[in-house]
């Protein structure tokens, strides 16, 4: 069996009646106590409103979805992590998407060609699962210990929200960053789909880049996975996602080296490298039924998570005066660091 299957066969059972936070691990206990502090500890952090219309609470120092509060601290406490893991870690609308199927792919490239694999009837995020959304949702302690190795699993959460076990481990993290102009653009765009946005584009910039959305600030989100990387590159992959759109083979070819898959000579005269950035990217992903009909734990819509994916869009959207402003404010706010972003427009 290999690692997809174990994932998606129990929500394929019963879709209609799957809930819009089921896992589809098998629970191990339902973490009853854990559902009584969270009842404890919610009025006494900071909150806000969140776009689309979801309540964020700081917690830990980031802004977290009231709703992921439960299964993010369930996954801090649980989650035990092996040295073969893989972790994709981004902030929302950065390219999660699009790297989870090219790492899914190059992991499991022995198994699958691109006519056979489950690519072509799950979406990404139902192969790579989220730890926030999926594998710890409805307040239950699933058991990994069936699914085989290496396991491949997503999250959003910043660095310093990780488990100590992953960072203690061997395992692999590879996250993947966006220009928090395009990033903020894409975020926006996302929550109009989804309904219930009560401000303008430009009154998002500001909120996105003050910090207050989704597993926000942007700023700490960024430099926690950088520093890390530089601290421990053999465990840490730091990617942008314009470099991935500049030259995919290359990117591709630099993951999988760093993953312990690197393609063979014959593979690359073979075109194996070509063969999966084209069944992985945002023409052919948007275009397959799955995910122009299929929805995310049978609520959010596949078609949400692929839209234009272009680099420079939200050149289109700032005003000049804003523009200035931002540029400012990301340059002061990444000083020092060593990681900058190329400004759009």
């Amino acid at each position: 069996m290999q690692y997809h299957s174990v994932l998606v066969a129990s929500t394929m059972e019963n879709p209609e009646t799957a809930s819009p936070t089921s896992s589809p691990f098998a629970p191990l206990i339902a973490n009853h106590d854990l559902h009584q502090e969270i009842k404890q500890l919610l009025p006494s952090l900071p909150r806000t409103k969140g776009l689309p219309a979801v309540d964020l609470c700081l917690y830990q120092n980031f802004w977290c979805p009231v709703i992921s509060i439960q299964p993010v601290i369930s996954f801090q406490r649980n989650f035990q992590a092996q040295d073969q893991d893989i972790i994709i870690a981004s902030n929302p609308k950065s390219g999660s998407t699009w790297l989870k199927s090219l790492i899914f792919s190059v992991v499991n490239r022995s198994h699958y060609t691109p006519s056979t694999t489950p690519l072509l009837t799950e979406n990404p995020h139902a192969l790579v699962p989220f730890f926030e959304f999926d594998v710890f949702a409805q307040n239950q302690i699933p058991d990994l210990t069936t699914v085989p190795s290496p396991r491949l699993f997503g999250t959003h959460l910043p660095y310093s929200g990780l488990s100590e076990s992953i960072k203690k481990s061997n395992c692999s993290v590879v996250y993947i960053c966006r220009n928090p102009f395009d990033s903020a653009v894409s975020f926006w765009h996302h929550a109009c789909r989804l309904g219930n946005v009560q401000c303008s584009m430009e009154e998002y910039f500001e909120i996105y880049f003050k910090g207050t959305f989704w597993f926000g600030p942007f700023w700490e989100h960024v430099l926690g996975f950088w520093k890390a990387s530089l601290e421990n590159p053999k465990k840490v992959l730091f990617l942008k996602y314009e470099d991935l759109k500049e030259d995919i083979d290359l990117q591709l070819k630099r993951i999988a080296e760093f993953l312990g898959f690197g393609f063979s000579e014959e593979e690359v005269k073979n075109g194996v490298v070509q063969e999966i950035a084209k069944l992985c990217s945002l023409s052919n992903l948007k275009d397959l039924e799955v995910n122009k009909n299929g929805k995310y734990l049978s609520v959010y819509p596949n078609k949400n998570y692929f839209r234009t994916g272009n680099v420079g869009e939200s050149a289109h959207y700032l005003s000049p005066s804003l523009k200035l402003h931002l540029e400012n404010l990301m340059q002061e706010k990444l000083s020092g660091s060593g990681l900058s972003f190329k400004i759009p427009g």
